[in-house]
């Protein structure tokens, strides 16, 4: 019975790795489309959002089946109440690439991005996507040390944030308010799948250690 238990467990959290490649995907093609003004791109990130939705679903149901059939307690039951929280924070961020691929509709024919700031947005883009690439392989392996370092990448993020509206408030901004909406909240979006991927990491450590994660990086 517990060898079951144990493989069910496994299962969910391959299916949250998967569901990792699916939001990398989804913030790759919605960087492409707002750098590129692809409107063609920018439908594809809207719309394969429902995959993101249902894997949520999916995982979701796998997860209270074995709360109810189960009944897990301590190690076993933290486990699976962190899967249900992670699998909320990546569906966010897939959300999230929405939001961006939404921005970049919005404005085509145009590029959204003014070409001065273009620069930090593809590196928050960058950072953001890779981010979530190695928040999949923290889940794989539950690997504390890698999701412990992922806090060093959100501090480059938080960085490259400061940067943006350290240009937008600046008295010769010359592209305008609606420009320096759609940097703001683009700035936003990004800085904030970052943080979705530092809490689904933390949500590791604590299954595999049972600790704070501030605790173990002290």
């Amino acid at each position: 019975m517990r060898e079951a238990f144990h493989e069910q467990l496994d299962r969910i959290f391959r299916d949250l790795a998967a569901m990792c490649g699916d939001v990398e995907t989804s913030v790759r093609l919605a960087t492409e489309a707002l750098l590129r003004g692809d409107a063609g791109i920018a439908e594809r990130v809207i719309s394969g959002d429902v995959d993101i939705d249902r894997t949520r679903e999916n995982i979701e149901a796998s997860a209270f089946l074995l709360l109810s059939l189960q009944q897990p307690v301590a190690s076993d039951l933290r486990t699976v109440v962190a899967a249900l929280r992670m699998v909320s924070d990546l569906e966010r961020m897939g959300d999230l690439s929405v939001h961006v691929a939404k921005i970049a509709r919005l404005r085509v024919p145009n590029v959204a991005v003014p070409a001065p700031m273009r620069p930090t947005i593809e590196r928050m883009a960058e950072v953001a996507e890779e981010m979530v690439r190695r928040v999949s392989k923290v889940i794989t392996d539950r690997d504390v040390e890698e999701a412990l370092a992922l806090a060093h990448a959100d501090e480059e993020m938080d960085r490259l944030r400061r940067t943006t509206f350290a240009e937008m408030l600046s008295a010769d901004w010359p592209h305008g308010v609606e420009a320096a909406i759609d940097v703001a909240l683009l700035g936003r979006y990004y800085e904030r799948i970052a943080d979705h991927a530092v809490s689904v990491a933390h949500r590791v450590v604590f299954v595999v250690t049972g600790e704070n994660p501030a605790s173990v990086g002290a």
